[in-house]
C-alpha cells in the first residue's frame, strides 16, 4: 500500500508541470508573435488599411479646380449645312474657346479639410479594428493557454485516480474495503475523461477561431501557448483611467470625427459664397470679314434655403459627434474601473488559493491518503479530499485566466501594455 501512497504523492507534486510535460514535443508560441502575425495577415484589418489610404485620395481630388471645358461652335447663315453663309456672310463662323468654373476663394481648401479630417477618422477606425483583433488574439490564446494547461491537470489526476482505484480494489480483494468504493472511484474517474474529451473540444473550437484571426490554414499545426502566469496589476485605477482618456482607440475616433465635423461646419458657411466661371472664345470668319472675339464671365449664387440646410445638418452632426464621443468615454470608463475591480479582487483570491486554499488541501489529501494507506482511514475520504484538492487546482487555474483576460481587455482600453 505504501508503494501506492508514494506514487499518488509523486503524481499529485507533479500536476502543475503537467502542461510543460504535455507540450515538450512543441516549442510554444509567445503571445507577441501571434499579435504580430494577426497586425500583418489579418485580412479586416488590411482591408480597413487600404480603405483608409483610399480616403486620403480624396483631399487632391476635392482640392483641385474643376475640370475645365473646351467649345467648338459652328455657325451656320441661311441653310442649315455646315459652314453655310462661311464665305458670304459676316455673320457665319467657326468658334473655339475655353472656359473654367471657379469656386469661390477658401472653399476648396476647406472641403480639402473636410477630406484630411474624414482620412484621420479613416485610420483611426484603423487602430479600433486592430485593438479588436489583438484583444480577440489575447482573448483566444489566454484560454487556449487555460485549456491545454487544465488539460494537463486533469490527465496528472487521471493517473492519481487509476492508482487510487488500483488501491480500492486491492483492499477490496482482501476484504478491507468495499466494492462501493471501487464503483465510487471509477465514476469519478469517468468525470474527469468527460471533461478531458470536453477541453478537446473547446481547444479545437478556439484554434479554428484564432487561426481565422491571424489568417491560418485550418489545416495548420496546432498552436502551443506558453504557461498561464500570474501578471500583477501595477498601475493604479486613477492611471488606468488616466490612459483610457488619453490612448483609448474608440475615443481616438470619436474625437477624429468632432474634428471632421467642425471642419464640415466651416466648408457649409463657406459655401454660401458665390461661384464663377470665366470664358474665352474666339471666332473665325471668311477672310474677308474680321474675326470675333468673345469673353464671359458668370457667377453662380447658392440658394441660402439650400445653404442653411446644410450649415444646419453640419451643425446637429458635430453635437452628436460630441454626445457620442461623451458616451463613449463614460462607458470605457466604467469598463476600466470594473475590469481594474475584477483583477484586484482576482489578485487576492489568487494569493488565498496559493497560500491557503491549496496547500491546506493537500495536505489533507496527503494525510488521508497515509491513514488509508494504513488501514486507518475510509476510502471514501481519501476520495473526497483528492476530490477537493482537484477542483481547487481548477479553480486556481480559472481565476488566473479571468486575471489575465482582465488585464488584456485593459490594455485594449488603455492601448498601453500590462502584461
Amino acid at each position: 500500500m505504501n508503494v501506492v501512497f508514494w506514487t499518488a504523492t509523486l503524481v499529485l507534486a507533479s500536476t502543475f508541470s503537467a502542461f510543460g510535460q504535455e507540450t515538450g514535443a512543441s516549442t510554444p508560441t509567445p503571445l507577441s508573435q501571434l499579435l504580430a502575425e494577426a497586425q500583418a495577415n489579418n485580412p479586416q484589418l488590411a482591408a480597413a488599411g487600404h480603405e483608409a489610404r483610399a480616403a486620403r485620395q480624396i483631399a487632391p481630388q476635392v482640392t483641385t479646380l474643376p475640370d475645365p471645358k473646351f467649345t467648338y461652335q459652328q455657325f451656320s447663315v441661311g441653310s442649315p449645312k455646315p459652314f453655310a453663309g462661311y464665305t458670304n456672310s459676316d455673320f457665319a463662323y467657326i468658334g473655339v474657346g475655353a472656359s473654367q468654373e471657379l469656386p469661390y476663394p477658401g472653399k476648396l481648401r476647406l472641403r480639402g479639410q473636410v477630406a484630411e479630417r474624414d482620412a484621420d477618422t479613416k485610420q483611426a477606425e484603423v487602430g479600433v479594428i486592430g485593438s479588436g483583433i489583438a484583444d480577440a488574439v489575447k482573448a483566444d490564446y489566454l484560454q487556449l493557454a487555460y485549456l491545454q494547461q487544465t488539460l494537463g491537470i486533469l490527465r496528472q489526476n487521471q493517473a492519481i485516480l487509476d492508482q487510487l482505484i488500483q488501491d480500492a480494489t486491492a483492499h477490496y480483494q482482501v476484504g478491507q474495503g468495499m466494492q462501493q468504493d471501487v464503483l465510487e472511484a471509477q465514476l469519478n474517474r469517468t468525470k474527469i475523461v468527460r471533461e478531458i474529451t470536453m477541453h478537446h473540444q473547446q481547444m479545437w473550437q478556439i484554434e479554428a477561431h484564432l487561426k481565422g484571426l491571424l489568417n491560418r490554414d485550418q489545416q495548420s499545426p496546432d498552436i502551443v501557448t506558453e504557461d498561464l502566469t500570474e501578471s500583477p496589476l501595477k498601475a493604479t485605477s486613477d492611471e488606468l483611467l488616466a490612459l483610457v482618456k488619453k490612448n483609448n482607440p474608440q475615443l481616438q475616433v470619436d474625437a477624429s470625427a468632432i474634428r471632421r465635423q467642425d471642419a464640415q461646419v466651416a466648408s457649409a458657411k463657406r459655401e454660401d459664397k458665390p461661384d464663377f466661371e470665366l470664358g474665352y472664345m474666339y471666332q473665325n470668319t471668311d477672310r474677308k470679314y474680321r474675326d470675333y472675339y468673345m469673353l464671359t464671365f458668370d457667377v453662380r449664387f447658392p440658394r441660402k434655403k439650400r445653404v442653411n440646410a446644410e450649415i444646419a445638418e453640419a451643425q446637429e452632426k458635430l453635437i452628436a459627434s460630441q454626445k457620442t464621443l461623451d458616451s463613449h468615454l463614460t462607458q470605457q470608463l466604467a469598463q476600466a474601473q470594473q475590469l481594474y475591480v475584477q483583477a484586484s479582487s482576482d489578485e487576492e483570491q489568487l494569493k488565498e488559493f496559493r497560500e491557503g486554499l491549496i496547500p491546506q488541501s493537500d495536505a489533507a489529501y496527503r494525510a488521508t491518503l497515509s491513514a488509508y494507506a494504513s488501514n486507518k482511514d475510509q476510502f471514501t475520504h481519501v476520495l473526497s479530499y483528492f476530490t477537493d484538492l482537484l477542483n481547487l487546482k481548477l479553480e486556481y487555474a480559472e481565476t488566473l485566466l479571468d486575471h489575465e483576460t482582465a488585464l488584456a481587455h485593459l490594455e485594449s482600453l488603455t492601448g498601453v501594455i500590462l502584461r
